[in-house]
């Protein structure tokens, strides 16, 4: 197994808050990596502070063999990580056109997109071209899920970490995700995923690692977690056949 990231021994202090205990675990290369976990297991601090927005306070973390410790943001950025918050950090005044434009580090104007590129996110994700011209703030939050998705894969990234996609999506949107992150997939696009829609879950993830009041609890094979409804109740209080 290739290890593209890792996290040895992480914890992560907010304020006077000790959020993260220690978390352990790798993202092999080339495959999508589920990070599972009750509210407020510490899941979206790890994904902050595997983008720097928040720093380790001890252990090590890894991309490609290289320290992410003490690298700012745009920094960590620019090694090929791309991050799409819970909050989707879209730029809502600004048109599709625009968000996309921002997001191409080597575009400064729409000429300059990559328009293979494009046309093949526009198959991902046909709303973003019919709605290209308007205000991404005009968008349903469906819409604004797939912009935020397609600002992250506008250019080829190493690595995508997705906070929650499907949160408040219908279930339709939610099986568009899917088909779009499956398809990222194929092209062994490496993926951590944060995610409470467990149909999503187990129709995507390689491997998961499993969250509990800031610490990795379980790791191993996704299909062996979605097998084992005992485990999934033991670690999750909840059962994957439950969501299908």
């Amino acid at each position: 197994m290739n290890k593209l990231l890792e996290l040895q021994g992480v914890h992560t202090h907010i304020g006077a808050y000790h959020i993260l205990h220690g978390v352990d675990f790798a993202v092999p290369e080339g495959e999508v990596t589920m990070l599972l976990g009750r509210n407020g297991a510490g899941k979206t601090t790890t994904l902050r502070t595997i983008m720097g927005l928040w720093q380790a306070s001890a252990g090590e973390l890894r991309f490609r063999g290289q320290r992410l410790n003490g690298r700012a943001t745009p920094d960590i950025a620019m090694q090929g990580i791309a991050y799409v918050p819970e909050n989707m950090g879209i730029f809502t005044d600004l048109t599709v056109r625009e968000n996309m434009v921002l997001a191409a580090r080597s575009a400064r104007h729409e000429g300059e997109l990559d328009k293979a590129r494009l046309d093949w996110i526009f198959g991902l994700f046909p709303a973003l071209k019919k709605f290209w011209l308007y205000p991404a703030g005009k968008l349903s939050g469906g819409q604004k899920q797939m912009l935020a998705v397609a600002r992250a894969i506008c250019e080829p990234r190493a690595l995508i970490l997705i906070d929650e996609p499907s949160k408040g999506l219908a279930p339709s949107i939610i099986q568009n995700l899917i088909g779009a992150l499956r398809e990222l997939k194929a092209q062994r696009t490496t993926i951590l995923l944060v995610e409470q829609n467990f149909l999503m879950a187990k129709a995507l993830g390689d491997s998961v690692a499993v969250m509990d009041d800031g610490r990795i609890v379980h790791r191993g094979p996704m299909a062996e977690l979605a097998a084992d409804q005992t485990l999934q109740q033991r670690l999750l209080g909840l059962s994957l056949g439950a969501h299908q």
